[in-house]
């Protein structure tokens, strides 16, 4: 089980020094179906992030709800995972100990936690740096350690917050990859902020595209390509161009 939904979802942050006000999201609705692999696009400041982390159950909303299979999200839960674009590893944790964190807040037994973390380290390519610190690895070794202790609480729903945002282009395609084959292997359902539209084109059953501020559904689509799927195809480059001509069409409007 992992089906969210967004309903008619808003938000407004009030500045303290003066009370200003800034609407960040409005009326945003949307599924995200078991299983499914989501993208939310949309311009810089839209309030794609904020409503992750109301997702996420780390932000409140002002207006509407957002389910879990059918029950309202109020706080976090280990149910729902988030990765965020900073690793958030531990410095003074090991790799190991840093997928175990979550496990060890839930209170699972011991012996179980470490064969949890050490399956999900291999299924990202760390288990020979299981022993290793932070700091001795590389950008995208760390955000594989975040994404193995992420799926390590074995979550229903995962959020992610543009994961590879801070890596370079090969290492960035590389974990894009290494991504969707786990999530074929566990059944996770996503949803994932990205400004790369490209990423939303390789990586989605289906893109959310996002207004300018304050946030609205401009159109959702369904990315009718074949898995696993060619970056350059004749089928994912006329799907990039709609893409892009909606954000042109936003970057526009701001003016």
């Amino acid at each position: 089980m992992g089906k969210l939904s967004v309903k008619n979802v808003s938000c407004t942050f009030q500045k303290k020094e003066d009370g200003s006000e800034t609407e960040a999201l409005e009326n945003v609705s949307f599924e995200v179906k078991d299983g499914e692999f989501v993208c939310i696009l949309g311009p810089s400041g839209c309030g794609k992030t904020t409503l992750l982390r109301i997702a996420a159950g780390l932000e409140t909303l002002s207006s509407g709800e957002i389910l879990l299979n059918g029950e309202k999200i109020t706080g976090p839960d280990p149910k729902r995972g988030m990765v965020f674009q900073q690793y958030s590893l531990f410095p003074w944790r090991t790799v190991i100990e840093n997928i175990t964190f979550g496990l060890e807040m839930q209170k699972i037994e011991k012996t179980e936690a470490q064969k949890r973390a050490e399956k999900y380290l291999e299924l990202v390519g760390l288990e020979q740096f299981k022993d290793s610190y932070p700091h001795e690895l590389s950008g995208g070794m760390q955000q594989r350690a975040a994404i193995a202790r992420a799926f390590a609480n074995e979550p229903e729903v995962l959020f992610m917050d543009e994961p590879f945002g801070a890596l370079d282009a090969q290492t960035r395609n590389v974990l894009q990859d290494e991504l969707l084959k786990i999530w074929a292997q566990k059944h996770v359902t996503f949803l994932f902020v990205t400004h790369s539209v490209d990423e939303a084109v390789f990586l989605s059953d289906r893109i959310v595209v996002m207004s300018a501020r304050p946030g609205r559904v401009k159109e959702i689509i369904n990315v009718e390509l074949p898995r696993p799927r060619s970056r350059t195809s004749p089928e994912a480059n006329r799907l990039r161009d709609h893409v892009l001509k909606l954000l042109e069409e936003e970057r526009f409007q701001k003016r």
